[in-house]
């Protein structure tokens, strides 16, 4: 598995396969061939076919300003990933330099063909199962974040707090930020008007669920809007830990400390999943993104509220088994409908997640391991059709799109 810093990133919305990953591409594609009279960049599978509402396109010809670039689009998938892109430089006869394959894997992630590292951060894990983990720190008499520390070193935890500031900053602009998103659905942007809803309520429950749902909004509106967001685990779910993060920060006065090193035991798991299944919606559908941020803040939620090590993985695969076979139709390619209400929901599950495996943990043994639901989420999204795979191309996506053209 890779570091949590290649899980943990910040960069621009509305999503990290179709906007950061091919940004991360087209930046060392063309620092490679500086010297390229022309580059053209096609566009596979799911980039193609939801890159428009995605902003690829925009994100690359804004990466490569000094070069004229040219894009194209291929509904096809290339072999290894349904996210593909295939970048080629060209001298001023149009007389071909280089060649590169990318495949955008989810998080802003890239694997370039050919490349040993792939312009990512290699493996640093030695043990890629939570099975293996927990009997690795049994043995060695450490918990999850112990494990995190003796891997990553101790400053990764400066690195998280970075990662937590930008998540409360986030929330908050969002919250500060009124007006529609852009593109042709013409959503408006509701977080702030849920925080006046929840400040009106004299029900402290229903207050608590509605400052979640507002922080979950105006963190995925922001993302929505192309803004500066953090990858948790990707820009698509992007509002799910940071919502919980600046519940219990803001409201719940949980310190800095304590919730910064949640991040780090929340990530081990995410990264479980990355390296054991997907995190990518055009590869394993929307169980690969909500899901996954679900059971981050569900460990993460577990771990500050001082649950054991079991609890913390009985939470962890509540919240992932109950996203199983989720699916991603996002309409008009947008991460809009339904991922930004998606959002507020996989929040407020997350936190009765955590309360469940507290409750039914002191109650009975779980029966369901987090490595077999992690299995058994990769078996799920292999077996998803393409439309339910970040194409645009079924489910609410199109029946959306055929009810509001008849209407209209």
């Amino acid at each position: 598995m890779q570091s949590l810093k290649e899980l943990y990133k910040v960069g621009p919305g509305p999503s990290s396969s179709h906007t950061m990953g091919p940004q991360r591409a087209a930046k060392q594609f063309s620092e490679a061939y500086s010297d390229a009279a022309k580059i053209e960049v096609t566009l596979h599978g799911s980039l193609s076919l939801t890159g428009k509402g995605h902003l690829t396109d925009w994100i690359i010809l804004q990466t490569i300003k000094d070069i004229p670039t040219e894009i194209f689009w291929d509904d096809t998938e290339l072999p290894k990933h349904p996210n593909g892109m295939i970048f080629r430089a060209f001298d001023k006869e149009h007389n071909m330099k280089g060649e590169w394959i990318v495949y955008s894997v989810g998080g802003g992630t890239i694997v370039i063909e050919g490349m040993d590292s792939g312009g990512s951060l290699p493996d640093i894990y030695p043990l890629n199962t939570l099975d293996d983990i927990v009997a690795y720190c049994r043995e060695n008499k450490l918990t999850y974040l112990d494990y995190v520390k003796e891997i990553e070193g101790e400053d990764i935890i400066d690195f998280l707090g970075s990662i937590f500031d930008h998540m409360i900053e986030n929330v908050e602009r969002g919250l500060n930020t009124e007006g529609i998103i852009p593109g042709s659905l013409k959503l408006e942007r509701i977080g702030k008007r849920l925080l006046d809803e929840a400040n009106k309520s004299n029900d402290i429950k229903e207050q608590e669920k509605l400052k979640i749902l507002a922080y979950a909004y105006a963190m995925s509106e922001e993302n929505a809007s192309g803004g500066m967001v953090v990858t948790a685990p990707t820009c698509g779910a992007a509002g799910v830990i940071p919502a919980v993060m600046y519940f219990y920060y803001k409201d719940r006065k949980i310190s800095k400390e304590k919730l910064v090193d949640s991040l780090a035991v929340g990530g081990l798991f995410g990264n479980l999943i990355k390296k054991n299944a997907t995190i990518s919606g055009a590869e394993g559908g929307c169980q690969a993104e909500v899901g996954t941020a679900c059971a981050m803040a569900a460990a993460a939620v577990a771990y500050f509220h001082g649950l054991n090590g079991k609890q913390v993985e009985h939470a962890a695969e509540i919240a992932i088994e109950h996203h199983l076979g989720l699916t991603c139709d996002p309409v008009e390619g947008y991460v809009q409908i339904p991922c930004i209400e998606r959002n507020g929901q996989a929040a407020l599950r997350a936190i009765d997640a955590a309360f469940t495996a507290k409750v039914v943990g002191n109650i009975k043994v779980n029966s369901v391991s987090f490595d077999t639901v992690v299995r058994t989420m990769k078996e799920t999204g292999d077996d998803l059709k393409i439309e339910y795979r970040e194409t645009a191309l079924g489910g609410l996506a199109t029946n959306y799109y055929i009810k509001n053209k008849l209407q209209k």
